[in-house]
């Protein structure tokens, strides 16, 4: 389906507006550690005419010891701005996935209080699925422009916010995690975590809320996929995951569906499970 929605665009969208002079488009594309795949040197291979690539590892808080947190507002405004970002820039982003990492790109735009940002609904498999062109070699230069934080802290949880939400009736705990990991089936890709979820959380895998192709389901078919896990798409939701990346899929579909206020965990697992004061739940939800 096409979303009438500022917050994704499709192939043919893209396409149509590739020369427009406020365009900004990011390869926001990371992998999990196991993987072992190199995203910088992917998008050097081949990406989408124009676009820049957004590290979310180096854009990112790296006096943390927790991977790829929120970076601080000089050092986001400063990386962006010297990619040609400016607070009048429309933000497209895009990852090698289909949906993935990108969300987690467009979420942090929001959080630094830029809402001119979307997806590309499918990512790179749909823009060459389209047949559309692609180029090679690292991003052209462009000239810098400013670009003013307005932070949106209520986007954003820490790990004493989340531990006060353990039980409350107000605020929906919804972990993205494949539920082998949820439940404690399966060990988590980072070692020395433990394994399980936090008490009272909704498990709703950041797959179920895409199709087969990789693009988001329709309206519809969300709302039942968060239904189905026992979540209210009304109500407040502070999304989880491993690292803060597919959790920002639940922020994403969430805003489709009008809830564009959703938070996300930063820390997420990879923090609340190596603390051994941390409560923990295994099973299903």
């Amino acid at each position: 389906m096409t979303w009438n929605s500022p917050f994704v665009v499709t192939p043919a969208w893209l396409v149509a507006h590739l020369d427009d002079p406020d365009l900004a488009m990011l390869d926001g594309s990371w992998h999990l550690p196991p993987e072992n795949r190199d995203a910088a040197a992917e998008f050097e291979q081949r990406h989408i005419p124009g676009a820049r690539f957004f590290d979310i590892n180096t854009i990112a808080d790296i006096a943390s010891s927790l991977p790829h947190m929120l970076p601080p507002d000089g050092q986001f405004a400063d990386a962006v701005g010297a990619m040609g970002i400016g607070n009048a820039s429309r933000v497209i982003v895009y990852d090698t996935k289909g949906l993935f990492s990108a969300a987690r790109v467009w979420w942090t735009f929001r959080v630094m209080g830029h809402d001119n940002v979307a997806v590309l609904d499918g990512g790179f498999p749909a823009w060459l699925a389209a047949g559309h062109l692609t180029d090679a070699g690292p991003a052209q230069p462009r000239a810098r422009k400013p670009f003013t934080i307005r932070r949106n802290a209520g986007m954003v949880r820490s790990m004493s916010d989340v531990r006060g939400l353990i039980g409350s009736a107000s605020t929906q705990l919804v972990d993205a995690r494949p539920a082998p990991r949820f439940s404690g089936a399966q060990p988590e890709p980072r070692p020395g975590l433990t394994q399980g979820h936090m008490p009272g959380a909704r498990n709703v895998p950041f797959t179920e809320l895409l199709n087969p192709d990789g693009t988001l389901k329709s309206e519809a078919a969300l709302r039942a996929t968060f239904a189905a896990a026992g979540v209210d798409a009304a109500k407040p939701v502070v999304a989880s995951c491993g690292s803060g990346v597919t959790a920002s899929m639940v922020a994403l579909a969430l805003a489709l569906l009008g809830r564009t206020d959703t938070a996300v965990y930063d820390g997420s697992w990879a923090e609340w499970g190596r603390d051994p004061a941390s409560p923990v739940a295994t099973g299903p939800s």
